[in-house]
């Protein structure tokens, strides 16, 4: 995956020629129909999500929170028509040329008319992608040619990071956490209540110290000397929304030079409801690709899913369907530290994307029963005790467990492990561009 010495760090998932060229066929044939059909948007019924559409029968004097994106940046005059029609500005959502209204459901049609407005689609929900990595990934090999993502900073947009001893320096005098900031409406703390942005972080860049002395191994994540940019987007329950997750990239996107960003870890995802090129989620993460940020998104944990008689095919989550950003699946290793050992776990959603139908996953990853760091007192540890990683010495009784570190599985958990690996990689070779990365991951 990298032109280090370790070779693959990464295994993909083996598509029969026939496929990929098929593939390319349908890329080509979306590119026309894209280009030659953009008038066809301009029309009221291709400006309203199907999900607003379903809407327009609820009860009478109903509101909802809408993203609108124009054709350009939003200003105060765009705003005014908004309000003219009984709409109340909430936040600007200017990388995705858009802002966040709660707008009457009845003036939907009305303000589909505007030629300004581009696309309508509601502030809907996101929640995380949750259902021995380094001898798999390679990664031990790197660490031996002094490869430990040093000066590469990874933006981990998710539900926070505790800080924790592994998350500092090896000499525990500074924390690697080096920003942090909320998104959740209401609520400015930083710190992780769910568990699941501090496991994620634990994988993309912990350095074990907690379990140097009192664990059976050493839980160290891919890149144990990368810097984390903590945004939190996700609450206490695991679930978030599009407005505040495209907040956090666009503040990944102008903290870029001063934390060195150069990796953007989103192990979160939902529903697709319209294509790529009007999902509000995918023009962000997409502006985030294009600043020279390497994008790395959870699949989906759907692969189970056969409510649509497709055996799990088709259910890659936004933003992993958009085309740019590498797109992750889960593998299971089967308890053998070796990469032939590994397959797709069953519960990794599978391509191809619904609506564009392109092929995804990019990549698999390690995801099944991943150790990393457990946030004292949140959610996941605190609901389901029996994954804790037990000390030498045993864990204590719930609720007063005194373990660091807990067991969890999900594609949320192989994200990680590929931005970890893409940190590794751009520390021995900063030039390399977004799409440069991610053919070298593809490739190998």
């Amino acid at each position: 995956m990298q032109p280090l010495k370790s070779a693959t760090i990464l295994t993909k998932p083996q598509i029969p020629a026939a496929a990929m060229w098929g593939s390319r066929l349908a890329l080509l044939a979306l590119f026309v129909l894209l280009t030659a059909g953009l008038s066809f948007a301009d029309g009221n019924q291709h400006k309203l999500s199907k999900d607003l559409e379903a809407l327009k029968n609820g009860p009478k004097g109903a509101t909802v929170d809408v993203i609108i994106q124009f054709k350009h940046v939003p200003t105060e005059e765009h705003r005014k028509k908004v309000r003219e029609k009984g709409g109340i500005h909430k936040k600007d959502l200017h990388l995705i040329k858009g802002d966040l209204f709660s707008v009457p459901v009845k003036m939907l049609d009305e303000l589909a008319q505007d030629p300004e407005i581009v696309y309508i689609s509601p502030d809907r929900a996101v929640g995380k992608t949750l259902d021995h990595v380094d001898m798999v990934t390679n990664a031990d090999l790197a660490w031996s040619q002094g490869f430990d993502g040093s000066g590469v900073g990874v933006a981990v947009i998710d539900s926070g990071i505790d800080q924790l001893p592994d998350l500092n320096s090896s000499d525990q005098s500074v924390s690697r956490v080096v920003y942090s900031e909320s998104f959740v409406s209401g609520d400015p703390s930083t710190n992780d209540q769910y568990g699941h942005g501090t496991h994620v972080a634990g994988i993309v860049g912990g350095n074990g110290y907690a379990s140097i002395a009192q664990y059976r191994a050493v839980y160290r994540g891919i890149a144990p000397n990368a810097s984390i940019v903590n945004l939190r987007v996700l609450d206490q329950n695991g679930t978030g929304n599009d407005s505040n997750v495209i907040l956090a990239i666009d503040r990944a996107i102008a903290l870029q030079s001063t934390y060195n960003i150069r990796v953007l870890n989103l192990s979160l995802g939902r529903g697709i409801y319209e294509s790529y090129a009007l999902d509000p989620l995918d023009q962000a993460v997409e502006a985030a690709w294009n600043a020279g940020i390497v994008v790395v998104v959870a699949a989906g944990n759907s692969g189970r899913d056969n409510s649509l008689g497709t055996h799990g095919y088709g259910t890659i989550s936004v933003p992993g369907n958009d085309p740019y950003v590498i797109t992750v699946g889960a593998a299971n290793m089967h308890n053998q530290f070796t990469q032939g050992a590994l397959t797709v776990a069953s519960y990794s959603s599978k391509g191809p994307t619904l609506i564009d139908h392109f092929v995804k996953p990019d990549l698999i990853a390690p995801g099944n029963r991943v150790v990393s760091l457990l946030a004292p007192g949140s959610t996941i540890p605190t609901l389901y005790p029996q994954f804790d990683i037990c000390p030498s010495t045993g864990c204590a009784p719930a609720p007063g467990s005194t373990s660091s570190y807990l067991r969890l599985s999900g594609t949320s958990m192989a994200t990680p492990v590929v931005s970890g690996a893409v940190a590794l990689l751009l520390q021995q070779n900063a030039g390399l561009t977004p799409d440069q990365v991610k053919a070298r991951l593809m490739k190998t």
